[in-house]
């Protein structure tokens, strides 16, 4: 009974051992160079977008919590007569 268990021990560590070499030798062939970097370049730009969208809730949340519209956040005057005076006086029109 002992030999059988040591035998089966045996037997699943090499089964183990070989399934992990195989996917490291996997890992470093052409394909899956490939296949890792189209993995990581997907987790980048799902990386970026989730970024880009907080930003803009966030931008909307401060926006609603300050009472300002697009032209106030911005910065750019609504209407010619609401320019400021610094660059009226510099003669910039």
């Amino acid at each position: 009974m002992n030999r059988a268990v040591w035998f089966v021990a045996g037997a699943t560590a090499g089964v183990y051992a070989v399934t992990k070499a195989r996917r490291v030798a996997e890992a470093f062939t052409p394909d899956g160079i490939r296949d890792r970097l189209a993995g990581l370049s997907l987790g980048a730009h799902l990386l970026h977008e989730e970024i880009v969208a907080e930003m803009s809730a966030k931008e909307n949340d401060l926006r609603d919590r300050l009472g300002l519209g697009l032209d106030e956040l911005t910065g750019a005057p609504a209407l010619e007569h609401e320019r400021p005076r610094e660059l009226t006086r510099k003669g910039i029109n």
